[in-house]
């Protein structure tokens, strides 16, 4: 379900934003990278959830405590607070039901952190405005009919989804092409166009 995460510039992002010492989960975690990050350099209690295989396998090489899990089914089975901070790194728009998952993980968590590439960034206006296909980015690599991504979303269309299931919005960071935060100033509809990704720290 997620993408591999070797190399990703919002996981740094999403670190520096989980205080050290908690208590979390990374739901869709991939290759562990993340994970890695927050043991090494956060200290923090840290499991994950893994759809593929080759996901936990690559987890457990790392030492990481990971168990195969489908975001779309088995979140039902953890408890209300149950962990500090509850991550979903580049996941949601590989999700089939992407409401249902984030009320899950507002459930599950007191903090939510979630990343996701931004369908409305410019690059991906251009490409279907003067080449009327599908765009082809580095944060989203792939191909209309072999994509893991079903649920494409602008960072405009997220901030609705999170008044929808009533979650607070405690920081939003958007990053352009290099990797760089785009000024917190900077009106939604200008994150909307210049942002390639965001991450999002959430609350209910």
């Amino acid at each position: 379900m997620s993408v591999n995460h070797t190399n990703r510039v919002d996981l740094q992002v999403m670190a520096d934003l989980i205080a050290p010492g908690s208590r979390v989960l990374d739901v869709g975690c991939g290759d562990g990278a993340l994970l890695e990050l927050l043991q090494r350099d956060r200290n923090v209690d840290g499991r994950g959830v893994e759809l593929s295989q080759r996901g936990v396998n690559e987890c457990v090489a790392r030492g990481l405590s990971v168990i195969q899990g489908d975001a779309d089914s088995d979140l039902v089975y953890y408890p209300d607070k149950g962990f500090d901070y509850v991550l979903l790194s580049q996941t949601l728009q590989a999700t089939r039901n992407p409401r249902l998952v984030l009320e899950h993980l507002l459930r599950i968590g007191r903090h939510v952190v979630v990343s996701f590439p931004n369908f409305g960034h410019w690059r991906v206006r251009s490409s279907l405005f003067f080449k009327g296909r599908m765009p082809v980015t580095a944060d989203l690599p792939y191909s209309w009919y072999d994509t893991p991504n079903i649920h494409f979303c602008t960072i405009r269309d997220f901030v609705g989804l999170c008044t929808e299931v009533g979650a607070t919005v405690e920081s939003a960071i958007a990053l352009n092409d290099s990797g760089q935060r785009i000024g917190l100033s900077m009106p939604w509809w200008f994150w909307n166009f210049f942002g390639q990704q965001a991450v999002f720290l959430l609350k209910r």
